[in-house]
């Protein structure tokens, strides 16, 4: 039986352990469960990306029922949360309130540059389980769809 403790019983070479490099230390982030994100978190960073120019309209095809994909289609071009000054939009604050089962009524307040602008939308599923957005306001005026003919 071998007297060195610092090899494992068996072995015959005369090495050691080899020196391992000291590592680096990480100073430990604050521990934050990580939610799930909410259909109406969701669906605000991607309509406020669309109204900022950032992605194009039929990013939201899918998500969208009735007239509100209409009402993105002839407000996106003009960018109406486009940057100002050189900064990006940033949504600040996201809230959601369900008034039935399968409704959600959301409210956003975005920033860009000094000024803050404010959104609104409604999320309807489906009986598919799926949540689509289907309306659409934007600082207190109604995004809708310019009558025919009318531009």
């Amino acid at each position: 039986m071998s007297t060195d403790r610092t090899r494992p019983a068996g072995r015959r070479d005369q090495r050691g352990p080899r020196s391992v490099p000291p590592q680096r230390s990480r100073q430990p982030l604050p521990h934050r469960p990580q939610r799930p994100q909410r259909p109406h978190q969701w669906f605000a960073e991607r309509l406020l990306a669309v109204l900022s120019g950032q992605r194009p309209v039929h990013w939201m095809l899918g998500h969208t029922v009735g007239e509100a994909y209409d009402q993105l289609a002839e407000l996106a071009p003009s960018t109406p949360l486009g940057a100002t000054r050189g900064s990006r939009p940033v949504l600040r604050h996201c809230r959601g309130a369900q008034p039935v089962t399968g409704v959600v009524e959301a409210f956003a307040s975005i920033v860009a540059g000094d000024r803050v602008r404010a959104m609104a939308f409604r999320l309807e599923q489906g009986s598919d389980q799926r949540w689509r957005c289907a309306a659409v306001e934007l600082g207190g005026e109604r995004l809708t769809a310019a009558a025919p003919g009318r531009r």
